[in-house]
């Protein structure tokens, strides 16, 4: 018979091996950890070129065009290409900022982009009526909308027939027919009136939805509590209503002035540029005619744009300067 130290010898021998677990562990890393890594790196390289998307979009069709654009500036260009190029300095700098008809351009600008604030003003009073409860809102901001969802070019060429001076429903309208008829495209006054018009037609919808948007958030509360304490509409609104949709003016306000200081498309498709005593050309359109109708001017037309690029700068941070003491983030 075995002795009780040969059993329990024995036993130990055969525990260690039915169980060895210790050297699995140490010699052979668990397979699903190892799985699990490769899996987060996959993500992980997946996540990231996904997001370089928008990055190398960017590179490739608005950080390269504009090193172009400003190594045109400096540039005395013959043709469209860089063959033949010279450097002139800021030569093409100095000729757009003495050239007369780039600052009627800017005015035309501005005077044509009195749009955006008549738009601003009558998308927050319709807004301001849409949100309350009344009958057929959700189609009624459904209609303001489709304009701006229309192409600028079907628009501008249906109020061009509109405002035509023999046939438009326009002049039938005020009872201004035959010798009586308003030249609108033949007239200057006539023809910023039409395009200031067209522009507030069209851009209102967009306003519209973001205004009724931030008016649905509005604190109900303090509105009532102003009213019980005995306040008009009038001071509810602009102590109330108007600050808590400030951020959302704000936001309309600099989208619009960025957006005016770029337009070109209704003039240019309205006419093709050739507007009475030239109150239709706009910054842009400047730009693009020194490109297409003048011989070696494409270094201009680059420092023109340049030059846009600087005013637009100017204005947004001017906006967000003065935002300081108006638009409420609380």
């Amino acid at each position: 018979m075995a002795s009780e130290f040969e059993v329990a010898t024995n036993v130990g021998e055969a525990d260690q091996t039915a169980f060895p677990e210790d050297v699995v562990l140490t010699e052979n890393p668990i397979p699903v950890k190892e799985t699990q890594r490769k899996k987060g790196n996959k993500e992980e390289i997946a996540g990231t070129l996904l997001a370089s998307i928008p990055l190398v979009g960017f590179v490739i069709f608005g950080m390269i065009p504009l090193l172009m654009a400003l190594a045109m500036a400096f540039l005395y260009m013959p043709r469209f290409g860089f063959e033949g190029a010279e450097f002139n300095g800021f030569k093409n700098f100095v000729t757009v900022l003495t050239d007369d008809m780039f600052w009627q351009s800017v005015w035309n600008t501005v005077l044509l982009g009195l749009s955006t604030f008549i738009s601003l003003a009558l998308a927050l009073v319709v807004a301001y009526f849409l949100s309350k409860d009344i009958k057929g809102r959700k189609a009624f901001r459904m209609i303001y909308f489709i304009p701006y969802v229309c192409s600028v070019v079907a628009i501008t060429l249906m109020w061009g027939y509109m405002f035509n001076t023999n046939w438009g429903i326009i002049n039938h309208l005020l009872g201004r027919t035959g010798e009586n008829a308003i030249d609108w495209m033949g007239e200057a006054g006539p023809y910023r009136l039409a395009v200031i018009i067209m522009s507030v037609w069209s851009g209102m919808g967009y306003g519209i939805i973001l205004f009724t948007a931030a008016l649905t958030n509005v604190n109900k509360e303090m509105i009532e509590a102003a009213e019980i304490d005995g306040a008009n509409a009038w001071v509810r609104f602009w102590r109330i209503v108007f600050p808590s949709i400030s951020p959302t003016t704000f936001y309309l306000l600099v989208m619009g002035v960025i957006g005016m200081l770029q337009s070109f498309a209704v003039t240019n498709v309205l006419n093709g540029g050739n507007s009475p005593d030239g109150v239709g050309i706009t910054i842009v359109y400047y730009l693009y005619n020194r490109i297409f109708n003048y011989i070696g001017a494409m270094g201009e037309a680059s420092a023109s744009a340049w030059i846009l690029g600087i005013i637009i700068l100017g204005l947004t941070v001017f906006q967000f300067w003065g935002s300081k003491k108006w638009v409420n983030y609380d």
